[in-house]
This record gives C-alpha cells, sequence and structure tokens, in this order.
C-alpha cells in the first residue's frame, strides 16, 4: 500500500512530541482528524484491552476493531471477545491464518516448542502474516494499538504515532499510561480485566506461549518463554 507524497509530509517526531502532553482522547481525534483513513484499532483482548477497545469507539463508535484469531486462544479470551464485543458493540474484524491449528502441526510440528527460531516462524505465519492480509484488505492507512512504554523494555522508546516502512500510520493512545491510570479508568467506567487476570497473568496471547507472572519475574518474561517480548506485529 502506497500512500501519496502529501501524506507523507507528516512530521512523526514533531506531532509525537506535541501529543505527549496530551490526553489518550485528544490523541485519537487528532488522529481522526489528521491521519489517512481507513482506520482499524487491533486488540489481543489481552488483560487490558477495554480500556482502549471502550475509550476509541467512544469516539468513534463503528471504528473496525481487528483481532488475529490464531485458534490458539484462551478458553477465557474468546469469552472475554464475546462479552466486550456484545456490550461494547464493537464492530469486530476477525484475521485468521491461512494454516489452521491442526494443519500447522501436521505440516511444522509445534513451532513454539522449536526455540526461539520456531517461535519467530509461528508468529509470523500465524499472527504477521494474517494482520497484514487483513490491513491490506480494509486498505488502512492509521492502526490505533494499546501498546504502553511500562509493558516491557521494547516499548519504552515509542512515540506516540510512528510510521511504518510501508507508509501506514500507527498511534499509541495509552503509550505513557502506567498500570494506575489502566485501573483508574476500568474502575471508572466499570469495565473488567480478563478474567485470568484474577489467576496472576499479566499479559495473555496464545495459551502455549503465555504464563502467570512469577516471583522474581518481570511483566516481559511471562510472553514467549522470556526469549522474545513481541510477536511481530508491533515491530
Amino acid at each position: 500500500m502506497a500512500l501519496s507524497a502529501l501524506q507523507r509530509e507528516i512530521d512523526t517526531a514533531q506531532v509525537s512530541a506535541q501529543l505527549e502532553s496530551q490526553p489518550a482522547e485528544a490523541r485519537v481525534e487528532w488522529a481522526l482528524d489528521s491521519l489517512p483513513g481507513s482506520f482499524v484499532l487491533s486488540s489481543s483482548f489481552g488483560i487490558q484491552s477495554a480500556v482502549l477497545l471502550h475509550l476509541a469507539t467512544r469516539i468513534a463508535p463503528q471504528l473496525p476493531v481487528l483481532l488475529v484469531d490464531t485458534g490458539y486462544l484462551f478458553p477465557e479470551t474468546y469469552r472475554f471477545i464475546d462479552e466486550l464485543t456484545e456490550r461494547l458493540n464493537l464492530n469486530l474484524k476477525v484475521a485468521r491464518p491461512v494454516l489452521s491449528p491442526g494443519h500447522l502441526e501436521m505440516r511444522h510440528g509445534r513451532l513454539w516448542e522449536q526455540g526461539l527460531e520456531g517461535l519467530t516462524r509461528y508468529n509470523q505465519l500465524m499472527k504477521v502474516e494474517p494482520m497484514e492480509r487483513m490491513l491490506d484488505e480494509l486498505r488502512v492507512g492509521t492502526w490505533f494499538a494499546g501498546l504502553r512504554r511500562q509493558q516491557s523494555s521494547t516499548r519504552e522508546q515509542r512515540p506516540v504515532v510512528e510510521q511504518r516502512d510501508d507508509g501506514r500510520y500507527k498511534v499509541y493512545p495509552l503509550i505513557d499510561w502506567h498500570s494506575r491510570d489502566v485501573h483508574r479508568y476500568l474502575t471508572q467506567h466499570d469495565l473488567p480485566y480478563h478474567p485470568l487476570w484474577e489467576q496472576g497473568y499479566t499479559s495473555v496471547g496464545d495459551w502455549h506461549t503465555s504464563q502467570p507472572l512469577q516471583p522474581g519475574m518481570q511483566e516481559e518474561e511471562t510472553r514467549f518463554f522470556g526469549m522474545q517480548r513481541e510477536c511481530g506485529l508491533h515491530l
């Protein structure tokens, strides 16, 4: 997907510096007014996902919400998706990999048990490829995501707005939020954490590469056996 030269003239560093002092709602509104469409909000329906789902769709009720369903999500996640989709009246779009779980394992084995190389291959096949395909199908120009700097060392330097190599813009309205801000928002709006929060999970993706936070662990170590933090969707 190629954006026009005019759309490429946005100085993301300058804009991010200006938006740094703005609340999350203002960041969403600015992006909707100033960045190219179509717009989508990606969500894993993870532990704290209700915050941005609620915040963004209050401003843009028909904003497509893009979920990548690998087929390996927790049962609790599927129920959480149904709950939030109904409660918030979400315009949910589901991207699925070409390979079903059974087909994947028949052809490649359990890639997540094959070290870093296997994990990288798994994430490319089951997450990145279906996401990129859906972004192309929806002709997306701007992508909202719920990344926060506090979540991991790989996210500490993220700006509010950045531009990908393919020309699409990504906006992180909650980038500077801390866990206390998340809790305050959820409480204020009577929104739930993911059900597995009560079992010690601080980050939830596929069942085979997510684990509860244990004493002495960093949050980023609860995913992918501590070998990596990012699955490739937000590189």
